[in-house]
């Protein structure tokens, strides 16, 4: 599998990174604009090409990125309860069970717990740097309901600063919705479902990216893991890594037909999803030595704990084997069963998804967080 095409990398950006003044959400403004349309609450907002608003001019001869504003310039107020972070690694771990509906999910808590343990013991993150939202906490702004989920994903990327290691994980229910913008490739958003999403509405993969994934400036790096049906281009990255039906692990650009901007403000955001846009992701009940857990998530916990140092394209083919293996239906033995369920594409079994703000060589570059 080392065969893969030429890598390329992804052009330079010419638009700075904002907020908007009225709710918050991630804008981008090109240079020679003086106000910019927020695509969510359609006010306007002026901008100062210049001079940021809320940051100060950088020293002589640096570059310094904006930094995304306090919540609270944003009418939000990050809760008290939350982490104060130390050191550059922090951390969102999401788990929604949407308890007492037909819809429940059994394994969500689980894969928070599971994520916390490999953090920690594997990649040095401060336990008291990872915020867990969860239907178990005691705390109301740490339930996963929307608000509480759009503020702790403001928490994520405030203040960072070169050199910081974010992670996102989000185990839940995801759906597709129409896009209303022309800002997909496949003319559908994809969207995260809080706990209380039927009253409050979805998250939707732009207003993700507006909070997460714009504001990050550079030498800030992003990793989101994301265990949900729908979730192949969740962040609205725009380059998807997937296997060709020739086999071969191959980048796409899925920069937006619109023309508007989804790119970082030079730091790097990678998300590795459970399955592609247009599949639904599982539990890993197959799986006989896994208790409740989704699929995706034990087999990126597996696949990165079974080799250090592994690199991209060796977790995803790592991951990708034992999906197929724990919910492929009729299964071959031995070594000619694995070699069918790798070649033979199954619109059945779901297929982790690469996705990132740059094109890189996925076999030569190495997964660290």
């Amino acid at each position: 599998m080392g065969n893969t095409r030429p890598l390329g990398t992804a052009s330079a950006r010419t638009a700075t990174s904002w907020w908007c003044s009225h709710c918050g959400m991630g804008l981008a403004a090109a240079p020679s604009g003086s106000s910019v349309r927020c695509a969510f609450c359609h006010r306007v907002t002026r901008v100062d090409i210049e001079r940021p608003r809320g940051v100060t001019r950088a020293l002589a001869g640096t570059a310094s990125p904006p930094r995304p504003p306090p919540a609270s310039a944003a009418g939000l107020e990050i809760p008290a309860g939350y982490p104060v972070v130390r050191g550059n690694k922090r951390a969102l771990l999401v788990g929604v069970s949407y308890r007492g509906t037909a819809y429940e999910l059994k394994g969500t808590v689980n894969d928070v717990k599971e994520m916390r343990r490999l953090l920690c013991s594997r990649f040095g993150f401060p336990g008291d740097c990872i915020l867990e939202l969860t239907e178990n906490e005691s705390e109301p702004s740490r339930v996963p309901t929307r608000q509480s989920l759009l503020l702790a994903m403001r928490w994520l990327v405030e203040g960072s600063r070169s050199g910081d290691s974010l992670v996102f994980h989000f185990s839940g229910h995801g759906v597709q919705k129409l896009d209303m913008n022309d800002d997909e490739v496949d003319g559908d958003d994809e969207a995260l479902c809080p706990v209380d999403f039927e009253r409050s509405g979805k998250i939707l993969d732009d207003e993700i990216n507006g909070t997460i994934v714009r504001p990050l400036g550079r030498g800030v790096k992003l990793h989101a893991i994301v265990d949900t049906c729908h979730s192949g281009t969740i962040l609205d990255l725009p380059y998807l890594c997937r296997l060709s039906r020739t086999g071969y692990w191959q980048w796409e650009n899925h920069c937006r037909p619109s023309g508007m901007s989804n790119r970082t403000n030079g730091g790097l955001a990678i998300s590795i999803s459970g399955c592609s846009d247009d599949q639904k992701s599982a539990d890993a009940s197959g799986f006989p030595e896994s208790s409740s857990i989704g699929a995706m998530t034990d087999s990126f916990i597996k696949a990165v704990e079974a080799e250090p140092g592994t690199t991209y394209g060796r977790l995803l083919s790592a991951m990708r084997a034992r999906i197929r293996d724990g919910q492929g239906s009729r299964r071959l033995p031995g070594r000619l069963g694995s070699f069918v369920r790798w070649m033979i594409p199954s619109s059945g079994v779901q297929e982790p998804q690469l996705c990132s703000s740059e094109m890189f060589d996925i076999y030569r570059k190495p997964f660290l967080l």
